[in-house]
């Protein structure tokens, strides 16, 4: 498994709404700054993930994107499956009929590692991966 440019921006989108999740709808372009992304291309990971509802999108003055949900109730994995459709780390394993007879002997051992990344990827949140040291982030009531 490799996962491309889009999932790995995707994830660092979503860190970066969740590090200034107090600060309301943050526009596109100071986005684009912090994370060294072009905004033409961080608006097109944008729309997918508003999309999917992840991240929803205000227009006009005071716009911008925020988090639809906690940062703790996304899995790393839920991201970058959107982005990059699989995270199996060989084509065709949804399929076993694909499999030719000798690569058929492989397949259990491929269904594991599919499970083992999976359930990596799952286990991290969006909020295990942010910065707590940010300001504004150690409000307490």
């Amino acid at each position: 498994m490799l996962v491309s440019t889009k999932g790995r921006y995707a994830l660092r989108v979503m860190i970066d709404l969740a590090e200034h999740v107090g600060e309301g709808y943050l526009p596109l372009r100071d986005i684009a700054r912090r994370q060294d992304i072009s905004e033409k291309y961080l608006e097109s990971i944008l729309k997918v993930l508003v999309k999917a509802k992840l991240i929803e999108g205000l227009r006009g003055k005071g716009g911008g994107y925020r988090l639809t949900r906690d940062a703790a109730d996304y899995t790393v994995g839920e991201v970058l499956r959107l982005t990059e459709g699989s995270l199996d780390p060989v084509s065709g394993l949804d399929d076993p009929a694909a499999f030719r007879l000798e690569e058929s002997r492989c397949h259990e051992m491929w269904m594991g590692l599919a499970k083992l990344i999976g359930d990596y990827l799952d286990n991290y949140t969006v909020a295990d991966l942010c910065v707590t040291s940010l300001a504004g982030n150690d409000y307490v009531i």
